[in-house]
């Protein structure tokens, strides 16, 4: 990707900014995400576009020889050998832009990305809400003076 001026605020403004090489890989990849998560909100953050329901489900981004997708995916282990050749060394993965993006897979990703998020949405829905607790000596106070 070429180095903009400003940084990009939107998701169009990212792809226009980016070389032409890239440009239809970048619009496919985002339209993967929109369909596999209709509900996401698009963003920047990191300098990146990213796709966010009540977190952050994948960012992706242009490099010189490669689209980077982020964060790192775990949860399903037949996905995670299929990304095994894609793996950087931090987790992240490197779709080489020599061969064919693997859109079925980015699909996959953010479909699990979807599901992990709903589950942790749901998971803090079921906490219990915090009480309002009265301090020891409360009860031994009287309300005219507020000592003992």
């Amino acid at each position: 990707m070429k180095k903009p001026e400003t940084a990009p605020s939107t998701i169009d403004e990212y792809i226009a900014a980016s070389t032409p090489e890239v440009r239809q890989i970048l619009r496919e990849i985002r339209q993967v995400i929109r369909t596999a998560a209709p509900e996401a909100k698009e963003l920047i953050s990191y300098r990146m576009p990213a796709f966010r329901m009540r977190g952050i489900l994948v960012y992706f981004a242009a490099f010189k020889n490669h689209i980077g997708v982020y964060p790192p995916v775990s949860g399903e282990a037949r996905l995670e050998k299929a990304l095994a050749p894609y793996a950087g060394p931090k987790g992240n993965l490197k779709f080489p832009l020599d061969r064919p993006i693997p859109y079925d897979l980015i699909r996959k990703i953010v479909r699990l990305k979807v599901k992990q998020d709903l589950a942790r949405a749901a998971k803090a829905s079921r906490r219990p809400q915090s009480r309002t607790t009265t301090p020891k000596n409360a009860s031994q106070r009287t309300p005219a003076s507020g000592r003992r």
